[in-house]
């Protein structure tokens, strides 16, 4: 039955049941990417990594789950109680509510709006206010330290992420990531705004505190960053929001550059293959370039971060969003309606 047809009470339980369909698995996800992680890492290092609790470590995340639930929430004695519980619980819920826009088949989103890019960009803009009210409610100086180094991090690499967006919102003339999904039948746009790309999965990488900018939780220097005194389930929030932010910025990727839900440039022998699992195949693929990442680059120093952000990315994001303006406007491939 269409969801206009429904009393608001029945709207309602249709959005829930939509909304428990998206995050139980996502949720499930979260806790594999753990697992995955581990393994991968394992591999690259010639280990074998998480294969005792269960057929080759399968119920491994379940256990670290349960061992999470039953720790004590310790709280310190200086700390603002109220926002000390609230920041993790706000990370986890931005991470959450972000997935509301992201269509994992042709109109398979929650919320079918025609700004879902911004609702994204500003989702992911709010994930900062988290990580600072956590660094100040610890009343813990290196708390504090990691949650002002993740707010310049996140400022900075937001700004060329914004330029690339907007590069791709050039190219398709709408804010709807189902229509720039569509727009990609033909040719992903990782190919022509290739620097664009390479630009929005580095800046991802800042975005969710991943290595090598994992400078906010920098344990050689200050312990464990905006999280050193938490502990328990307060810690598995974070620990979930950050694993959920890292699925959702890979979902971004795949619908901004990878063609979301469709089979490779249209081909025949690929279509027959359903689009969610396409989408899924692509956010994996994504992920593991996230996991190798962590494999394989040491942490960047702090003048190095902000250089790489300001110096490289902007300039460089801004001179292709202006030459990518400049030949549609010469060639005349504007879409009609920008």
């Amino acid at each position: 039955m269409p969801a206009f047809f429904l009393t608001p009470a029945g709207q309602v339980i249709l959005t829930f049941a939509e909304a428990l369909a998206l995050l139980v698995p996502l949720l499930i996800l979260v806790a594999y990417l753990t697992y995955a992680e581990r393994k991968v890492l394992a591999a690259i290092q010639m280990r074998k990594g998480p294969n005792v609790v269960g057929p080759f470590g399968l119920f491994q995340p379940f256990a670290d789950a349960l061992k999470m639930i039953t720790k004590e929430t310790v709280i310190p004695t200086g700390a603002n109680r109220v926002l000390f519980l609230l920041a993790p619980m706000l990370t986890f819920a931005l991470a959450m509510l972000a997935w509301a826009v992201i269509p994992v088949n042709d109109g398979w989103a929650i919320a079918k709006i025609n700004v879902g890019i911004l609702y994204l960009f500003a989702i992911s803009s709010l994930g900062v206010y988290g990580i600072i009210i956590a660094g100040w409610a610890s009343n813990s100086k290196y708390a504090f330290m990691g949650a002002m180094r993740s707010a310049a991090q996140m400022v900075s690499y937001e700004v060329s992420m914004g330029f690339v967006l907007v590069t791709v919102l050039l190219c398709v003339g709408s804010l709807n990531l189902n229509d720039i999904v569509l727009a990609q039948k033909h040719i992903w746009f990782c190919l022509p705004l290739f620097p664009m790309f390479i630009i929005f999965f580095i800046s991802t990488l800042a975005e969710t505190n991943r290595s090598p900018f994992d400078l906010p939780e920098g344990e050689s220097e200050i312990v464990a960053g905006f999280f050193v005194e938490y502990s328990s389930m307060s810690f598995a929030l974070f620990f979930l929001g950050e694993y959920a932010n890292m699925i959702l910025m890979s979902a971004m990727t795949t619908i901004l550059f990878l063609g979301g839900w469709l089979a490779p440039f249209g081909l025949a022998p690929f279509t027959w293959v359903p689009g969610p699992i396409w989408f899924i195949l692509k956010v994996m693929v994504v992920l593991f370039g996230f996991l190798w990442v962590r494999a394989t680059f040491p942490r960047y120093r702090y003048d190095q971060l902000m250089r790489l952000g300001w110096k490289v990315f902007l300039p460089l994001s801004l001179g292709w969003l202006v030459l990518t303006a400049g030949a549609l406007m010469a060639f005349g491939w504007l879409p009609h309606h920008v």
